[in-house]
């Protein structure tokens, strides 16, 4: 086969054969096609479109590249979750110690902040000594052992996605649904999953910013998963706001102990983490229903015994043993905190999460490039969410900074990010907007 007569055939507007995509795959892989040639498909991909068939054999030759992951020697569903990313969400760092505590195995492999959004493993970082990229030994051994292990993605997993991924950021191809399908899914595909929930979500600070865009990301996700024999399932979710009322990496590692010990937890951050929780009960058999799944993650939280798998987890990949009851010593601080107050009190009506995702990447707590290195202590702590009051009394947030003048830039960007208004005029956006099933 020739990879410009496979660019040809998909140019005017043919379907490509399982073969052929394999073909170009494995050249994605070995360097066999070109960058120009990668180029020139992915662009072709994005007017032409792909058909289920092709996402399917894109997605299934993408993971077929490198490594996949066996889990037969482990005795529980396995099961994962994936966001689309958003600001202040920190779901992972729950969500995979619960569906531990009910029964599933959950080989977690995460990534770290892109653009606005913040990162798992940059959350997971913030922890002194835990090992976000631990051999295949330990990582296995963990999972078997704790139930959960939450790391990093590593070189030989769906490696072809890696280079093709690479190639579309910079050729103004990332944002075809066909290929982001293909790139999420390949991922997960190669961790060896039984289950998958997806976290599709929308709004400002959401890379579809529409409902219906996200639908469509989700249902073809949705297809395409089942397609590949992975048992999968959508929520599409709300990012018109921050999900917690903590966006940074400490900052949200410490929301998320408040929220496993019960001491401090976040409303709309419950409701996600249950909702994907049930799901992922259901479709691992672990619960009859969607609903008595969420039962169960309810009573896994409630009874302390989410809190105690991943205290476990965190002291398995060489964290601290004592880091749920002590987190407030060993998670860095900012030598700047301080409140940030509203040039307009009133009613929070709208928020642009987007710019407050950037606000946390000015800080420090985010990358311009992949070089940068993270400052893990800064962020917002106590974010408002829509609905709230802010006034002299109660303020936008608390910032955390490097330094005074970082603190006034940051109080400025999140003082333009929030809309204040009348209550009346506050809207109704459900958590959960819509499931989507196969």
């Amino acid at each position: 086969m020739l990879a410009q007569e496979i660019i040809r055939k998909k140019r005017d507007g043919g379907q490509l054969s399982r073969e052929e995509i394999g073909f170009f795959v494995k050249g994605l892989a070995s360097g066999g096609v070109t960058e120009g040639q990668v180029s020139a498909l992915a662009m072709a991909i994005f007017f032409r479109g792909l058909t289920i068939d092709e996402r399917v054999s894109l997605t299934l030759a993408m993971r077929d590249s490198g490594t996949v992951l066996d889990w037969s020697d482990v005795d529980a569903p396995v099961l994962d979750k994936h966001s689309t990313g958003g600001v202040g969400d920190n779901v992972s760092l729950m969500l995979a110690p619960a569906l531990a505590a009910c029964g599933a195995a959950v080989p977690m492999i995460s990534g770290r902040g892109l653009g606005h959004t913040g990162g798992t493993l940059d959350k997971f970082d913030s922890i002194p000594g835990y090992k976000t990229q631990p051999d295949n030994e330990l990582f296995r051994k963990v999972v078997k052992d704790v139930g959960c292990a939450v790391i990093g993605q590593t070189s030989d997993l769906a490696p072809a996605d890696k280079r093709f991924y690479a190639i579309r950021d910079v050729t103004g191809t990332v944002e075809s649904i066909d290929l982001i399908t293909a790139s999420i899914l390949s991922k997960k595909l190669s961790a060896g999953l039984q289950g998958l929930v997806l976290d599709v979500k929308w709004g400002t600070g959401a890379f579809m910013a529409t409902l219906d865009d996200a639908r469509k990301l989700a249902e073809s996700l949705v297809l395409v998963a089942n397609g590949a024999g992975l048992k999968t399932t959508a929520l599409l979710t709300d990012m018109n706001e921050p999900l917690a009322s903590a966006a940074g990496n400490a900052v949200e590692m410490q929301n998320a102990v408040d929220f496993l010990k019960g001491t401090a937890i976040d409303s709309r951050l419950w409701d996600v983490t249950v909702a994907q929780g049930g799901e992922l009960l259901a479709t691992g058999g672990l619960a009859a229903s969607a609903e008595e799944g969420c039962e169960r993650m309810r009573a896994a939280f409630e009874s302390g015994r989410a809190a105690e798998k991943f205290a476990e987890m965190v002291t398995a990949l060489g964290g601290p043993a004592d880091f749920l009851e002590k987190s407030e010593l060993y998670l860095a601080k900012a030598p700047v905190v301080a409140p940030v107050y509203a040039e307009r009190p009133g009613t929070v009506i709208g928020i642009d999460a987007r710019a407050v995702g950037v606000a946390v990447v000015e800080l420090g707590g985010g990358r311009r490039t992949a070089a940068d290195i993270i400052d893990p202590s800064v962020g917002f702590t106590e974010l408002a969410g829509i609905g709230h009051t802010v006034d002299a009394d109660s303020p936008i947030a608390i910032v955390h900074a490097a330094s005074e003048d970082a603190a006034r830039k940051a109080a400025a960007a999140l003082n333009a990010a929030y809309v204040t208004g009348d209550a009346h005029a506050v809207p109704d956006n459900r958590i959960v907007a819509a499931r989507i099933a196969p």
